[in-house]
């Protein structure tokens, strides 16, 4: 076991001879910038680095960069990222944003060993909030959780295309 998880867009963890399953860090090509020192401190600041990430990579590309859509989906899925890690994980511990040939990758590190969950809901109830988790596994191409000592790494690749 190496202590990562593959969790797949409807939530459910693939079969590969074990329970774990083992997932790179990131894909193989990585270009432009992207990785940022400072650990955010807010989701706010999360989604300015993603921001400024995507503007460095697509901005003299003359409207050759990602459509309005998948720039609002890649910052729905930094906040909620960060968010869970600032409301659920024991705080954020650590934060890097790229483009890769993939698309971006997230990388949001928090302190607590728990894995994500998502809540059992009542067909019939609005409750308010406990979506993030679902949005984040909806909206990324790949999800991975990476349990270490101290916490756990989740990385998201979010298609630009």
């Amino acid at each position: 076991m190496n202590g990562e998880r593959e969790v797949l867009r409807d939530g459910t963890t693939p079969v590969h001879g074990t329970e774990e399953a083992a997932a790179p860090d990131a894909p193989e090509e990585s270009k432009g910038v992207g990785r940022d020192t400072a650990v955010p401190l807010n989701a706010a600041d999360a989604r300015d680095v993603v921001t400024r990430l995507l503007e460095e990579e697509f901005c003299g590309l003359g409207g050759e960069g990602p459509a309005d859509v998948v720039v609002a989906d890649a910052l729905l899925v930094t906040s909620e990222l960060v968010t869970n890690a600032v409301r659920h994980g024991g705080g954020l511990t650590g934060f890097e944003a790229r483009i890769t040939d993939d698309g971006l990758l997230l990388t949001v590190a928090d302190a607590s060993p728990r894995a994500p969950v998502t809540a059992e809901r009542d067909p019939g109830a609005m409750p308010i909030g406990g979506y993030g988790w679902m949005l984040v596994r909806r909206l990324a191409k790949h999800v991975t959780v990476r349990h270490l000592p101290g916490g756990k790494h989740i990385v998201a690749l979010v298609a630009l295309a």
